[in-house]
């Protein structure tokens, strides 16, 4: 869902002020990875979804690279510094005091919880607008509840409060309804709530959930909407949480894009990040990932395994047991397998990279074959070539890196090294081991050939009483035998 109407009454407030400190790491929570963005990334996508008025992210903890971060997803996000007093509620009390005089909706996101959609956060605010209350939280029913709020409702099921884990009693630690810890407020409740939450609490902290309870107090409406899919919820405390949420977010993007006409033969093993895309038609085979900005064209076979990262796919292509990386691959071109294509590779249409051929900063032309044990560094390559096994284009001087040409209709022989920078010219051929220093004409014939020298007798000189010398011996007092024999026979 997207939402392209602004909706001026509505403020969504996003929580990225944590440490973090379960997740083990340097690394900010938020700015841990799933599906090709980091957590409040994800969170970030959906808050612009609902199209609102104004987008806050509270930050706090290595505040200069979350603020980075979300500023590179949305620049139109408002940062906000929270103090030295902890507590989500005093998170979200920094956040209404950098839009003073907003006087609608509040909706309020934890940036570790990714894998909430526009969907279900639209109907919760059509709910709590249509209910008129002045705080609807969303909440979900879990077998087993332990770390998250508990949602303690009254006799007649209206809520009362939120408890968190470790402030609850027996009793209400038993119940499995938790807080979600999705709000949406009535701005002015909100301010005039808040002002009141103190941290008398076991974490010493002013919670957000108290607003829960000042609000029964106050006779105001309080509602919960359950959501049923309990996994939208779930948030990243950890690194175990941190790898089921991805796999639910890739499961999730694997059903979509079947959904839009791709075989994807084992979802289990295809990784497919949110910002790649598919055409219809595409098949993936098993143990392949996809991943970043990467697109693929109608009818293209990728893998089976093979990691594609920032590349370009054309139509009817079949990448196979490739790792490719800022690459371009044309329409009908064949990769693999075990190619490595690495960034700056633009492959043309009917084009082969092959069998253990590594290829940087280079363009191959349209038709043109570079088809095994091959590096291609810093080189054009222009149409229907044909370069033999074993060519190497060498790139550096110790110094600096030079450019490699190669002209249209070029064949090589097996074994080639073109020392750059060098130019071979249209229709040229070389021949088997040539090393090519020099430019080479259209149409000529390049060769580089030394006779052959063999020093009879080296290794039973040089490496006496070795496996090799010995058969040597062998080998030629047998010859010897049998020159004799054919003498005698004379």
């Amino acid at each position: 869902m997207t939402n392209t109407t602004l909706d001026t009454s509505l403020a969504v407030v996003i929580l990225a002020a944590g440490q973090g400190t379960r997740m083990r790491s340097a690394l900010p929570k938020v700015l841990h990875r799933i599906g090709g963005r980091p957590l409040v990334g994800h969170v970030l996508d959906t808050a612009r979804d609902l199209a609102p008025g104004h987008v806050l992210v509270v930050v706090r903890h290595e505040r200069d690279q979350v603020a980075e971060a979300v500023t590179g997803v949305s620049d139109e996000v408002v940062v906000v510094d929270q103090d030295e007093i902890p507590g989500t509620g005093r998170a979200v009390e920094v956040a209404l005091a950098a839009v003073p005089d907003f006087d609608g909706d509040v909706l309020v996101l934890s940036g570790d919880v990714p894998l909430l959609d526009a969907d279900t956060l639209a109907a919760l605010v059509r709910d709590h607008r249509a209910s008129r209350a002045a705080v609807t939280l969303l909440s979900a029913v879990l077998p087993d509840a332990t770390g998250y709020g508990r949602v303690i409702r009254g006799a007649d099921g209206t809520v009362e409060r939120i408890v968190e884990q470790k402030d609850a009693t027996d009793a209400e630690a038993a119940v499995t309804e938790i807080n979600a810890g999705v709000y949406v407020f009535q701005a002015a409740a909100l301010r005039e709530h808040l002002a009141d939450v103190g941290t008398a609490n076991a974490q010493g902290e002013k919670y957000l959930t108290d607003v829960i309870g000042l609000a029964r107090r106050a006779e105001r409406t309080v509602t919960a909407s359950v959501v049923s899919d309990v996994t939208l919820t779930l948030g990243v405390n950890d690194r175990a949480q941190l790898a089921e949420a991805g796999r639910l977010l890739n499961a999730r993007t694997v059903r979509r894009w079947q959904l839009e006409g791709a075989t994807i033969q084992d979802p289990a093993t295809t990784w497919i990040d949110v910002t790649a895309t598919l055409a219809p038609d595409v098949t993936v085979l098993p143990n392949t990932h996809i991943l970043r900005a990467t697109a693929v064209a109608a009818g293209a076979t990728i893998g089976p395994d093979t990691t594609l990262e920032d590349c370009e796919v054309g139509e009817n292509a079949v990448v196979r047991r490739a790792d490719a990386t800022l690459a371009v691959i044309g329409a009908g071109a064949t990769v693999g397998p075990f190619a490595y294509l690495r960034p700056g590779t633009k492959l043309a249409a009917g084009g082969k990279i092959g069998t253990f051929v590594e290829t940087k900063n280079s363009t191959i032309g349209e038709g043109s074959k570079v088809p095994h044990l091959s590096y291609i560094g810093d080189t054009t390559i222009g149409r229907g070539v044909n370069l033999g096994a074993g060519a190497i284009t060498a790139n550096y001087d110790d110094i600096a890196k030079h450019r490699t040409e190669i002209g249209d209709e070029v064949h090589s022989g097996s074994h080639n090294v073109f020392v750059a920078p060098v130019r071979i010219g249209d229709g040229a051929k070389t021949g088997a081991g040539a090393v090519i220093r020099k430019d080479v004409p259209a149409g000529a014939l390049a060769l580089s050939v030394a006779p052959q020298r063999n020093v009879e007798g080296w290794v039973e000189n040089h490496r006496p009483g070795t496996a090799a010398a010995d058969a040597a011996a062998r080998a030629r007092s047998a010859q010897e035998q049998g020159d004799g024999s054919q003498e005698a026979h004379g």
